[in-house]
């Protein structure tokens, strides 16, 4: 005797959305409590109160342009994921490449650092979209690798233009000469690997052999890596190289950003040089690497203390971060939120036309399956 569909389904359409969405509705609250700690509580204990007030004192003008900055810096990494991850044959639009760079804007901001939330709600949607997984971490790597070559090119160029003298402003060495090398290394280390990832693999595994249990399965897990990176390389530099111009998303991506943090400098005085604002901001942004949900708190403190250590007035970095943030953290949690809610619906859209032969994929942010919205 056969189950009635409408009763066996009727548990999942009884949970309701609180229920569904329960993870992400908690971790919004939590971000919620987060801003209160800081803007309500924090400042009484640092004396910060008197300058946080000053904020609503900036000017309307200048503080009012950064919102289209923020709106074509998020543009701009629309352009650079579609450029990576369409395909004639694909499901990956520019409505699809809107969603899931929202959706991981969000699980960036609301699951775990160094950008490891949105990945992972990037990587479920690709799956779910139908690429195989060899060429969602291949062409992870190479959006990654596209991405943060403007960030590591950035610090090299303007660390050393500071401390050589190319360009105005002051340059401490902490802030100029050392992030420039450790960019340098970066590059240098990513570019070897279109020569050495297989002799580096090869080495792995053979240690993998001689070691201990524990060592021997985290050198057999690390010796994908290179192989991985490698990959990627090359589609990186086989995207550049072709016809294909979507790519150069990533300049306005990075650039826009910056000019919201510019401008906010502007809303309360006047902006550091242009080398400066830059290295700033992008030392600064190594706080995401802090274990902090989305570097709330990590990446305030690093823009401050590197402005600060650049000679900007305390109370001005103060007023130009926290603008910032508010201008790119928090502005967009919304139109994010609904971008999340709306990949979740074309995910369950895309496993009603084909269901995976490996059984629904979990999302990473609600802990459901992806089933349906």
């Amino acid at each position: 005797m056969g189950s009635d569909p409408a009763v066996t389904d009727a548990p999942a359409r009884e949970k309701g959305f609180v229920a569904r969405h329960k993870r992400v509705l908690g971790s919004v609250l939590f971000a919620l409590a987060m801003f209160g700690v800081f803007y309500y509580l924090v400042p009484h204990f640092v004396g910060l109160g008197p300058t946080l007030r000053r904020l609503r004192g900036g000017n309307p003008w200048w503080l009012g342009l950064g919102v289209p900055f923020e709106a074509l810096s998020i543009a701009g990494y629309i352009v650079l994921f579609q450029g990576v991850f369409s395909t004639p044959e694909g499901r990956i639009g520019w409505g699809v490449s809107y969603q899931i760079t929202m959706a991981g804007g969000l699980a960036t901001k609301l699951l775990a650092a160094a950008g490891s939330g949105g990945v992972a709600v990037t990587v479920w949607a690709l799956h779910a979209s139908g690429l195989s997984a060899k060429t969602v971490a291949r062409q992870m790597v190479c959006f990654e690798v596209v991405n943060y070559s403007v960030y590591m090119l950035a610090m090299v160029i303007g660390g050393l233009g500071l401390w050589l003298g190319l360009f105005a402003g002051p340059a401490p060495i902490g802030l100029t000469l050392v992030p420039a090398l450790l960019a340098t290394a970066v590059i240098a280390f990513v570019l070897s690997m279109r020569w050495l990832a297989e002799p580096l693999q090869r080495y792995l595994l053979r240690r993998a052999e001689h070691a201990g249990e524990r060592v021997g399965t985290w050198l057999r897990a690390a010796a994908g890596a290179p192989r991985a990176l490698h990959e990627g390389l090359n589609s990186a530099v086989a995207l550049v190289r072709g016809r294909d111009r979507k790519w150069l998303g990533v300049i306005p991506a990075w650039g826009f950003d910056i000019g919201a943090l510019w401008v906010s400098f502007n809303a309360f005085g006047h902006s550091p040089p242009g080398a400066v604002l830059i290295m700033g901001y992008y030392v600064g942004t190594l706080a995401n690497a802090l274990p902090l949900p989305g570097g709330i708190g990590g990446v305030e403190g690093g823009m401050i203390g590197a402005f600060i250590g650049f000679g900007v007035t305390p109370s001005l970095a103060v007023l130009a971060v926290l603008a910032y943030r508010t201008l790119s953290y928090w502005l967009p949690l919304l139109p994010e939120g609904i971008g999340y809610l709306q990949l979740r619906h074309t995910v369950g859209d895309w496993r009603k036309q084909t269901p995976p032969s490996t059984g629904a994929s979990r999302d990473p942010v609600a802990g459901g399956v992806s089933g349906g919205a």
